[in-house]
């Protein structure tokens, strides 16, 4: 019965010194010095799309008029009329989040034609859709709303990431 007693108190002292170390290893783990950012609601950013002085050119501006800082995807969402695929970002780059502070505004430029096509190649659609985050619903743009009535001209169309500054 002695010897009983010895494993039982032997167990306690060996659970005793694991939680010991169990929570000496728990103070130690560093949580991350700032969170990830939320997505920035879509109810919470003001879009504008502008036809640029030069041609094929399309500049977007989002504000983020929420109260705190969020994250949309670095990649600008731009689709044109009912033709298949969005811009695609020039340099190549993957998708990632792209910080904007509570009411600062992001930047992007859109070339709708890149490469000079034959006349044949270009197509001509009547309206864009633009989001800031492909996981918003976004906006449909006339082509007459941005100042070009004859539509606007397509062809291996790129976009630039959203910036701080505009171009």
């Amino acid at each position: 019965m002695h010897s009983h007693q010895r494993f039982t108190t032997a167990g306690a002292l060996a659970a005793t010194l694991l939680l010991a170390a169990s929570a000496t290893a728990a103070a130690c783990v560093t949580p991350p010095a700032h969170a990830p950012l939320p997505r920035c609601a879509e109810r919470n950013l003001t879009l504008k799309v502008m036809a640029a002085p030069t041609p094929d050119v399309l500049t977007l501006r989002f504000t983020n008029n929420g109260r705190t800082a969020c994250t949309v995807d670095r990649i600008p969402t731009v689709t044109f009329g009912n033709l298949d695929g969005a811009a695609r970002p020039n340099p190549p780059a993957d998708s990632a989040p792209y910080r904007v502070a509570a009411g600062a505004s992001a930047y992007a430029t859109v070339r709708t034609v890149l490469a000079p096509p034959t006349p044949a190649d270009v197509r001509v659609v009547r309206d864009i859709g633009v989001a800031a985050d492909p996981a918003h619903h976004g906006m449909r743009i006339t082509a007459a709303s941005l100042g070009l009535p004859k539509g606007v001209r397509v062809y291996d169309p790129v976009t630039t990431l959203w910036q701080p500054k505009a171009p």
